[in-house]
């Protein structure tokens, strides 16, 4: 249930909120939209620290759901995807800079450009995070392949998926050309999206049974 909890969140704080309000490129609509709309931007920051709150009770929810198949490697998943959620935290903190410089006056250029580089600082910092949440699921798709007991296809959908997320990521962490990012994201995006919530789905409907590797 957390982890279609966190789908929905992440799809309205950052799918509709943060893409409605920053502009890449433009620094002065970027800091008016904000602005003008705080309420909303307050809302995604609490959306960030709920998807915060259960990417560690997920954490938790793995170990124990993986262990029986291969303890270490459950171990090693859970301590990475632990990592990412430390890392995101790090990025939400530039979140809140860029709320309490929103209630800065008067409005200068210096102002902006500061809102600018706090949000581009979440954006990168984030995007190291997912890097490591890549190799997160991708322990966690070999982990589930050890077993008859998980449908096959999801196991496939999580290791393209955590593929997905690598590529996307250290390219925008290194500073890849857009257009290339653009050309993973289209390839990857539909697989990333099967192969996480395909996972949850499982979960809420199957997973409650007891599993055994094969």
């Amino acid at each position: 249930m957390a982890l279609i909890i966190m789908a929905i969140v992440a799809g309205f704080s950052y799918g509709y909120v943060h893409d409605s309000l920053v502009v890449p490129g433009d620094v002065s609509t970027t800091y008016h939209n904000i602005a003008s709309s705080i309420t909303l931007f307050k809302v995604e920051i609490v959306g960030w620290i709920i998807i915060l709150i259960l990417d560690v009770i997920v954490t938790w929810s793995f170990y124990i759901f993986l262990k029986p198949i291969n303890q270490e490697l459950a171990l090693l998943a859970s301590w990475l995807r632990l990592t990412y959620a430390v890392i995101l935290g790090i990025g939400i903190l530039n979140l809140l800079f860029v709320l309490l410089l929103s209630n800065n006056v008067p409005v200068t250029d210096q102002l902006q450009e500061n809102i600018t580089f706090y949000l581009e600082a979440f954006e990168m910092i984030w995007a190291v995070g997912l890097i490591v949440f890549g190799l997160h699921l991708f322990i966690v798709g070999w982990i589930t392949f050890q077993t008859n007991s998980i449908p096959k296809i999801i196991s496939i959908l999580l290791v393209i998926a955590a593929v997905g997320y690598l590529g996307i990521h250290v390219c925008k962490t290194l500073l890849i050309d857009q257009n290339i990012i653009t050309t993973i994201e289209f390839i990857f995006n539909m697989p990333m999206i099967a192969g996480e919530l395909g996972f949850g789905l499982w979960l809420l409907f199957k997973g409650g049974k007891v599993i055994k590797k094969f």
